[in-house]
């Protein structure tokens, strides 16, 4: 829009219909690919995130729609439609445009000599008048425009009048069928000979699509926000109950405390990625009455405070009834009844070992849990697992045990899923992987020698899961 000072001067040319041809080219090329990008991502509508991605693609595809309109009507010129007649040296308003069924840009230009207002076909259309009435001057403009935003208008239409200054600025109307646009109004004032303001002139754009937009990716960004920050918090507090329930060994435990068949014993978390969420997975050595220990592993599925407060339950559930005499089968049994049970339903699995130092007996049951893996004499073998389902799976379930007489310098290696990254628990590369370390195990000195090796060997790389480990070495 060309100053008011310089209103009466001719206007620079128009850019060549070639180069205006060559932007229209660029922007529907632009627009295609935006559009194959928004088909690919199909984002999830009932996730933050998808949806902030999906408001962010409607945005940019209706700009780039609004700019091969607007480069449109620069190469192809105003039609040839007739327009009022107006006085010498006053401008006309624009002559109407393409677009859409409601006129996307219209002009009007309010007389203040005559209090007369002339407004394009366009204008009509958005504003929802009557094309047969007489145009609104700039008294009874208000009118159409909502309370709040009222004073916003009086104040850029006074500042043009009275301070010749530019209008650019936005507002809500109401059509006569009730609907509720946004209009944005550029403005200026046109002066006359002695340098007074003889009227105003302005283009007004039905921006209501656009706001709507934008306000949506503004929602979805600060739902986004609002998401992230609730699983930031979430994850520490995760993370936070999980170092408050597992073992803060340092080094090897040696467990019982007294006889020469007592077991040495060392345990290690392997956290999942810093953006993974944290599991239900949980390692403990327990010295019980009578000298006894209790070796257990286990994995409650899902991620997130709840599962590992579950977890927590579970490992102290574990420890009382362990504490009570209750042997490994039907301990686990009494697990599943627990997790049957609770409001929240869950699935978990779950590794009980029993250590009597007097025989060097381990008696040891599963809920679905990987084995434990005996070392002896620099070879490694994968103990025969009784049955045992998943804890939660069933109710009533019942769970076998199996006993193992282990021998001075024997080691037990128990572990949850996931702690070779990449490979199931139950994989035999992943078996065949751990076993391997048999020669590097008979080599080492301590529990927590071994426990070293492991997370040497496996713990290198990011995984998707977190990991327990568990190592016991029976004395000589």
């Amino acid at each position: 829009m060309p100053s008011p000072l310089s209103a009466d001067r001719p206007s620079a040319p128009p850019p060549g219909r070639g180069r205006v041809d060559a932007l229209i080219t660029q922007a529907r090329r632009l627009k295609g690919e935006v559009d194959a990008v928004r088909r690919d991502a199909r984002p999830d509508g009932t996730d933050p995130h998808g949806r902030w991605e999906r408001a962010l693609y409607e945005l940019a595809l209706h700009e780039l729609d609004d700019l091969d309109e607007h480069l449109a009507q620069l190469r192809d010129g105003p039609p040839p439609t007739p327009v009022p007649a107006v006085p010498p040296g006053r401008r006309a308003p624009l002559p109407p445009t393409g677009g859409s069924p409601l006129g996307r840009v219209g002009s009007a230009e309010w007389d203040l000599l005559t209090d007369t207002a002339t407004w394009s076909a366009e204008l009509y259309a958005i504003l929802g008048r009557d094309p047969a009435t007489a145009p609104l001057t700039l008294d009874e403009l208000p009118s159409l425009v909502l309370d709040e935003d009222r004073p916003e208008l009086t104040a850029m239409v006074t500042d043009c009048l009275v301070d010749a200054q530019r209008i650019d600025g936005e507002f809500r109307i109401v059509r006569p069928d009730g609907e509720v646009r946004t209009v944005h109004m550029m403005g200026e004032p046109v002066l006359d000979a002695d340098g007074g303001t003889a009227s105003m002139w302005a283009v007004l754009r039905d921006v209501s699509e656009l706001r709507r937009d934008r306000r949506e990716v503004s929602e979805t960004r600060d739902s986004l926000q609002r998401h992230r920050h609730r699983a930031q918090t979430e994850h520490r507090l995760a993370v936070e109950l999980q170092e408050a329930v597992l073992p803060p060994w340092h080094g090897t435990l040696r467990l019982p405390r007294q006889g020469p068949r007592s077991l040495h014993v060392a345990g290690h978390h392997l956290p999942a990625a810093a953006s993974a969420p944290v599991g239900g997975n949980w390692y403990d050595a327990l010295e019980l009455p009578g000298g006894e220990t209790l070796l257990s592993v286990g994995d409650l599925t899902g991620h997130g405070p709840a599962v590992t407060s579950g977890m927590a339950m579970l490992l102290g559930a574990l420890r009382g009834m362990a504490m009570a005499g209750t042997r490994p089968g039907q301990l686990l049994a009494w697990l599943n009844q627990l997790l049957d049970t609770t409001v929240r339903p869950a699935l978990g699995s779950a590794v009980c070992c029993r250590y009597r130092p007097a025989t060097r007996t381990l008696v040891w049951a599963h809920a679905g849990h990987p084995a434990p893996l005996l070392f002896r004499g620099g070879t490694g073998r994968r103990l025969s697992a009784p049955d045992g389902v998943l804890l939660g799976a069933t109710s009533g379930a019942a769970y076998g045990e199996a006993e193992e007489t282990l021998e001075p310098g024997d080691l037990l290696l128990l572990h949850t899923d996931g702690l070779v990254p990449g490979r199931a628990a139950a994989d035999p590369a992943a078996v065949d992987r751990l076993l391997a370390l048999a020669p590097r195990f008979a080599g080492a000195h301590t529990a927590q020698d071994c426990v070293r090796t492991v997370v040497t060997e496996v713990g290198g790389t990011e995984r998707e899961d977190d990991a327990c480990l568990l190592v016991a070495r029976v004395s000589a």
